[in-house]
């Protein structure tokens, strides 16, 4: 352990503290390994998202080009409409995966995915099989693979890395505490943040045929029923986003029991790595209802997002009291300042 004279300027060993948080000591000397594996799959994850989200703004809406018509061509498009998607997902889901693991350690890593993907799953085997609790629907098999028949995989696993996400946008934003009202409040907020990508998504896909509101008919509902349960928003029922917000703060609550908010304010609140995981995943909705003139799903879907990411970027990073420590991560002898 050492100290730094502060008036001498700052060591490179605390600028690199400035422009790169130490990896907790828990992520291990394999932690630079992951976070770069992490930044590839990110990389490899946005430009999917982009290049998708411009093929449906342009060539993939109606009315669809003639070269697109030919026998190769739709054998290509029928294998990525069925597989990219899927891919695309999933190395969301690793890449997220791994930024943890760099962060917190792979046990912490694999836990959160397993427990953030375990609820989400049980809550669309709920929706899709009774209805509860976003409302009555079904998906078509445009979204891959289907768990047990009902779910597809692309939706637990991307219900976990937007947490993941919207809890760190949240740590940038809010107080951390370690007390369950602070993780209440945490997790509550993050449902918000969470909740403002579907703004897009279900129109989105309702539009591209990914999923069907099997809603009954108005006339056979109250009206209250007709109000929360009806057909409010390019056919989807209000019961939706309320159903996202309940999931959306349980898994939110129980990973906050597993990684504290001072810990995700310490480690992962100041990297862009999950702004970027977050922006990028609205690219794709943001295009279908671009592409099929779906003026407010478009609008309002941005805006939705735009608001906490925009807080988020523009949120200074708080003064830490300076700390001596010797790290025994991979980053060395470290004078750890201002993280």
């Amino acid at each position: 352990m050492h100290f730094t004279d502060r008036s001498a300027g700052p060591t490179p060993s605390q600028q690199m503290s400035h422009s790169l948080p130490i990896p907790d000591r828990a992520a291990g000397a394999d932690a630079p390994r992951w976070l770069r594996l992490a930044a590839v799959l990110l990389a490899v994850h946005a430009v999917a998202n982009i290049g998708s989200g411009f093929a449906f703004a342009t060539f993939l809406s109606p009315p669809f080009p003639s070269w697109l018509a030919t026998p190769t061509n739709m054998k290509v498009y029928a294998f990525l409409y069925k597989w990219a998607g899927q891919a695309t997902v999933i190395t969301g889901a690793l890449a997220a995966v791994l930024h943890l693991q760099g962060r917190l350690g792979g046990r912490t890593a694999w836990t959160l995915f397993g427990v953030g993907f375990t609820i989400a799953l049980a809550s669309e085997l709920g929706g899709t099989m009774t209805g509860l609790p976003f409302g009555p629907y079904v998906y078509t098999p445009n979204l891959g693979y289907r768990i047990f028949g009902h779910v597809p995989l692309n939706l637990p696993t991307s219900w976990f890395y937007m947490i993941y996400a919207s809890l760190a946008i949240c740590a940038r934003l809010l107080t951390a505490k370690d007390d369950g009202t602070t993780k209440w409040w945490w997790a509550f907020i993050a449902s918000f943040v969470m909740t403002a990508w579907d703004v897009s998504m279900d129109p989105a896909m309702v539009a591209s045929t990914h999923w069907i509101w099997q809603l009954p008919p108005a006339e056979s509902m109250g009206a209250v029923e007709r109000l929360v349960g009806g057909a409010s928003f390019y056919t989807m029922p209000l019961t939706n986003w309320l159903g996202w917000l309940v999931v959306a703060t349980i898994i939110g609550r129980v990973m906050l029991a597993i990684v504290p908010p001072t810990r995700w304010a310490r480690d992962l609140a100041w990297d862009r790595f999950p702004l970027v995981l977050y922006f990028v995943n609205g690219i794709l909705p943001l295009g279908i209802c671009l592409g099929r003139e779906l003026w407010a799903g478009f609008a309002w879907g941005a805006v939705a997002m735009a608001v906490p990411l925009v807080l988020a970027v523009l949120a200074k990073r708080p003064d830490r009291v300076a700390t001596a420590s010797r790290s025994t991560g991979p980053v060395g002898d470290v004078a750890i300042a201002a993280r």
